[in-house]
Order: structure tokens, then C-alpha cells, then sequence
């Protein structure tokens, strides 16, 4: 089964000064042999410009070598996913989800992937499906 993972996790895995690194290493420890980690090429953008940003770029290349040794799929965000994740935006224009959110949300309905390994609440807010009435499960609860 398939676990999305966001930004903030990537990062809480790799700066052992954020608030998040213990549960996010827990979890990750604990659930990585029976799960196919995937993320998006924004997420590894997003991510790689925070770790230069605050740890360094020797940082940004671990985490970067990391996905490449743990051969983990970067989806890439195709045309399809930019407009849905414009009507996302629009469809949710009273909260703040990033680009990097919309394009995250649109990549998981269309790859059918209903969990992620987050920290963000906004996995916990975004809607979806008939209705908008299924939600993602975010990880670690």
C-alpha cells in the first residue's frame, strides 16, 4: 500500500532539531518495510529549498540521495494534476493550501493514494470524492 509523503515529514526525518523528528523516525522506522513510500517532484523541490535553507546543502544532498538509495517514486505533477489542483484552490479558497498542497492533493486522487505521512493539517481538512466526503488519513496520528 501506498504512503504519500509530504514535506514536513521529509524534513522532520532529516533536521533532529525539529519539534516533529522523533515521532516522524518512529513512524517511519516502524511502518517502512510493509510501505511503498511515494512523493512528488514539488514535494522533493519544496523540500531540498528548506534543508538548503536551514541545514545546509550537504543536507539537501542526503535527503536527495536518500530517495535515490530508498528508490523512491517522485510522481511527477503532469497537466491533469495542475488543473485539479487550480480547482482545488478554488473549490477551498477560505484556506491557505499551498501549491504544493493542491498539486499533492490532485496527485494522490488520481494515483488513488488515500494516506500520507504528514504533519500538515491541511491533509486533515481537504476534501474529495462524491460529495467531498472522503479524507485523507494522515500519518503518524
Amino acid at each position: 500500500m501506498s504512503i504519500f509523503v509530504d514535506t514536513g515529514a521529509w524534513y522532520a526525518l532529516a533536521d533532529r532539531s525539529d519539534r516533529h523528528h522523533l515521532t516522524a523516525a518512529g513512524f517511519f522506522a516502524e511502518e517502512a518495510p510493509g510501505r511503498e513510500w511515494v512523493t512528488s517532484s514539488l514535494v522533493v523541490a519544496e523540500t531540498w529549498s528548506l534543508l538548503a535553507a536551514h541545514l545546509g546543502r550537504p543536507a539537501a544532498l542526503t535527503f536527495w540521495e536518500t530517495l535515490r538509495d530508498l528508490h523512491v517514486p517522485i510522481l511527477p505533477c503532469d497537466a491533469v494534476d495542475l488543473e485539479a489542483a487550480w480547482r482545488i484552490a478554488q473549490a477551498f479558497s477560505d484556506q491557505d493550501f499551498s501549491f504544493t498542497d493542491c498539486t499533492s492533493f490532485a496527485l494522490m486522487e488520481r494515483r488513488g493514494i488515500d494516506e500520507a505521512f504528514a504533519f500538515d493539517g491541511h491533509f486533515l481538512v481537504y476534501r474529495y470524492g462524491s460529495g467531498r466526503r472522503r479524507a485523507f488519513r494522515r500519518h503518524p496520528s
